[in-house]
């Protein structure tokens, strides 16, 4: 997961290089006013994006693969946690309706 986020992290950055320079050479347009260094964020962000879809296919599906074997291993864990719960309750019923009753 650490190296999708590096991956997805290292393709904004190398477009913002890319567009940081089209948009300095006058190659693409400049922001309105003050909003240029936004107008450049954006536009990496959006050009970065289906980049990123295409190229880290690959380790987004194992990055995927990773989280669900989390929450299979977690489930697991809380459904082991409430049979013994149950169990030990059920152990204690009996006992505590022979001394009330």
């Amino acid at each position: 997961m650490f190296r999708y986020t590096l991956m997805r992290l290292g393709i904004f950055v190398g477009c913002l290089v890319v567009v940081w320079g089209l948009v300095y050479s006058g190659i693409a347009p400049r922001g309105l006013g003050d909003s240029n260094y936004m107008w450049v964020v954006l536009l990496a962000l959006v050009i970065s994006a289906p980049i990123s879809f295409v190229v880290l296919r690959g380790e987004r599906d194992r990055a995927s693969a990773q989280v669900v074997a989390r929450v299979d291993r977690a489930r697991a864990n809380l459904d082991r946690n409430r049979s013994q719960e149950d169990e030990a309750h059920d152990e204690a019923s009996p006992g505590a309706r022979s001394q009330t009753s």
